[in-house]
């Protein structure tokens, strides 16, 4: 299928809110894990959302390059091309991006995809996410609704993030401490900016103790009921049931029970990258040593070709991949869901 339009993309997103399920949300760098990424959500019968960080989109345009505009616009081209031949809908997301980096980042890519939907086509992704997380909530608000006018106009819905997350990702680093616990009035201030939805479709990040990195499960505190309470309180002033559409971030390390109740209580899209990452160095990684003397020329031999061709170990680690995304749906309840099943 083509990568998924305005429409389809809402419709995804409503059919996960109405049936209680999420769609995982990968973070790629590079073509293979593009490739990966698909492929799992292919063989789980399962839509959903690939994404790009600050930090993938300048990788994406090359080390010595580093622009994360012309990365991320290099991901979209490729992947509207690739996903054509799969059977599941694909949706493109851009990760966390502070303050400082949205005139590097967003704000063109809002400019690309406005003069595209002008020329009577969809827009190069269906989501951009501003990270507020290090400013004042006002301020975050404040950028959030000028940003939310935007992407609507361009068809794109925006992702917000209210409360913080702990631990680093892309150099953004937040302890791991109260702040970590969004409150119900934060959430009544985020209706009062940005409306429910007549304003422009928003995504919001609520955190319930979300940390980024690695940590077994267990070692995080995570508060689900958090999500509930929001959702309950700021529901019942608004007549509406669980009014917001959540993201869950930090989410390796996560018990099974603390995902599903995340999504039980409005999380519909689960950010992935560690674990991902992860799957897919590990085949990699075990090529390397069960061929060490085929990747290496050892003691004056040739090697074998065959061996170091990245295409060798690079099947492995996309196989890799793909299965963890394929875990992530399962995980999700998003396995069989697909619009086209």
């Amino acid at each position: 299928m083509p990568i998924a339009t305005p429409e389809v993309y809402a419709e995804m997103l409503d059919k996960a809110k109405q049936n209680r399920f999420a769609y995982p949300a990968i973070n790629v760098s590079s073509s293979q894990t593009l490739n990966a990424a698909i492929r799992g959500f292919a063989e789980a019968g399962s839509d959903g959302i690939i994404q790009v960080s600050t930090g993938g989109a300048e990788y994406l345009s090359g080390p010595t390059i580093k622009n994360m505009v012309s990365g991320a616009v290099a991901l979209a081209a490729y992947a509207h091309e690739v996903a054509k031949n799969y059977p599941v809908n694909i949706a493109l997301h851009t990760d966390h991006c502070p303050k400082d980096k949205l005139d590097g980042f967003v704000r063109p890519l809002l400019e690309i995809s406005a003069e595209r939907v002008a020329r009577g086509e969809n827009p190069l992704f269906q989501s951009h996410m501003w990270d507020g997380s290090a400013v004042p909530l006002t301020e975050n608000l404040e950028i959030a609704k000028e940003l939310l006018a935007k992407a609507a106009a361009a068809k794109i819905v925006l992702e917000i993030e209210v409360g913080v997350v702990g631990g680093e990702e892309d150099g953004v680093a937040n302890e791991i401490n109260e702040k970590l616990y969004t409150t119900v009035e934060d959430g009544l201030a985020t209706v009062e900016a940005l409306g429910t939805g007549e304003n422009g479709r928003y995504l919001t990040a609520l955190t319930f103790g979300n940390v980024h990195g690695v940590y077994k499960p267990g070692a995080v505190k995570l508060r689900p009921e958090i999500l509930a309470e929001i959702q309950d309180q700021v529901g019942a002033k608004l007549g509406k049931e669980r009014p917001f559409d959540l993201v869950f971030h930090g989410g390796s390390g996560s018990t099974l029970e603390e995902i599903r109740a995340a999504v039980d209580n409005g999380v519909i899209k689960m950010n992935v990258d560690t674990d991902t990452q992860y799957a897919f160095t590990r085949p990699a990684a075990a090529h390397m040593f069960l061929n060490y003397d085929g990747v290496l020329k050892v003691d004056g031999e040739v090697g074998n070709k065959k061996a170091y061709d990245p295409r060798a170990w690079g099947k492995a680690a996309e196989e890799g991949m793909g299965k963890r995304v394929g875990e992530a749906c399962e995980n999700l309840r998003s396995t069989g869901t697909s619009l086209n099943a």
